[in-house]
């Protein structure tokens, strides 16, 4: 498998970076729910946003990759008989998907970085506090940052329910695609080929 897309493929980079990187912020999404939970005398209310501060800043740097890659990788086409509005909805959805993942880990530095402190990336690295000293900045940032993330699981799971759509009932190849998969007529199609240059 190449590591860049084709017309007809995602390389393996895309898939890498969308399977690795969707159950993390799933993950990000129930650690921050549960850290909500926590009294002030559990062990785990300072580890909890410590931890959750870490791999949020780890996910901007994967996703800010991510863009850059899609940016100098087109994505595949769409399937053939595929409808221009669900194109353009499906356009929409990654757009929107971007915009609010940008939107939540920005909000969240500025939740952590309210005090003046910096986020320490489990003693590898920190990153400054550029913006404090606004308003009720930790109050604001933090129901902006949970509003977006509530919005982002609903759009998440529309997401996931369009894939499975367009597996089990339109019985396309999309999200064979994002698997590495290639389709069964595809591939038949690939050892008709083969045999004719032997």
């Amino acid at each position: 498998m190449s590591a860049r897309n084709s017309d007809r493929h995602y390389g393996w980079v895309a898939i890498v970076l969308h399977w690795f990187m969707a159950p993390a912020i799933i993950g990000m999404f129930a650690l921050g729910w549960w850290m909500r939970q926590l009294s002030y005398y559990d062990p785990w209310y300072r580890q909890g946003p410590e931890l959750h501060k870490g791999i949020g800043i780890l996910l901007l740097g994967l996703l800010l990759a991510r863009l850059l890659w899609k940016w100098l990788n087109p994505s595949p086409v769409a399937e053939p008989g595929t409808p221009r509005w669900q194109t353009l909805a499906a356009r929409a959805a990654h757009g929107t998907l971007y915009l609010l993942l940008l939107a939540i880990m920005c909000s969240g530095y500025l939740i952590s970085t309210a005090d003046g402190r910096p986020i320490d990336v489990f003693g590898w690295f920190s990153v400054p506090a550029t913006i404090q000293g606004i308003a009720n900045q930790e109050d604001i940032a933090g129901e902006i940052h949970e509003v977006l993330a509530w919005t982002l699981m609903a759009l998440v799971t529309l997401h996931a329910l369009a894939a499975l759509k367009h597996h089990f009932i339109d019985r396309d190849a999309t999200l064979r695609k994002m698997l590495g998969l290639r389709n069964s007529s595809e591939a038949s199609g690939n050892r008709v080929q083969t045999r004719a240059t032997l």
